[in-house]
């Protein structure tokens, strides 16, 4: 495996085949990203009270969302590099609402399998500079996520 994952899940909802798959899924999207192996993240599973307290703290929005995600390799003003022999990136963490993601995929009528691996993918490219700020960014990141998740065989 490229990555190393660490798991949280504060909902106790999500199975050991769930996590398998996402963890398969998103070292497949490490692999065709060319993520450098032993890549480390990590994945929280959490319910919406969670999230919108998250999301209003570090996104000044107070309403639950899907997935947030927090890069650490990116440099914000005024941080110093650190640079060390041999270690593998850091690259941030991916947080996801689990009745969030029950909701949109009754929405969208699939498996929530398909929805959390989508949101994991989705908060994975974030992670790794993709944004969808201007319809250009969105245009690739969405084609990106898509190419991924239809490659690897989890469609909708």
């Amino acid at each position: 495996m490229r990555l190393h994952i660490d798991w949280i899940d504060e909902t106790n909802e999500v199975t050991a085949d769930q996590t398998n798959l996402i963890a398969e899924l998103l070292n497949y999207a490490a692999e065709v990203e060319h993520v450098p192996a032993g890549a480390e993240v990590s994945v929280s599973f959490v319910d919406n009270e969670r999230i919108r307290i998250i999301n209003r703290e570090y996104r000044g929005k107070d309403q639950p969302t899907d997935v947030i995600s927090f890069a650490l390799e990116e440099m914000g003003e005024g941080e110093i590099e650190i640079v060390g022999a041999e270690m593998p990136p850091m690259l941030g963490d991916i947080i996801i609402s689990v009745p969030k993601a029950k909701e949109q995929a009754e929405e969208y009528g699939h498996s929530l399998m398909r929805e959390l691996g989508f949101l994991a993918v989705h908060g994975f490219l974030h992670l790794l500079g993709y944004d969808h700020e201007t319809e250009e960014e969105e245009k690739e990141m969405f084609a990106k996520q898509e190419q991924i998740l239809e490659q690897y065989g989890l469609r909708r």
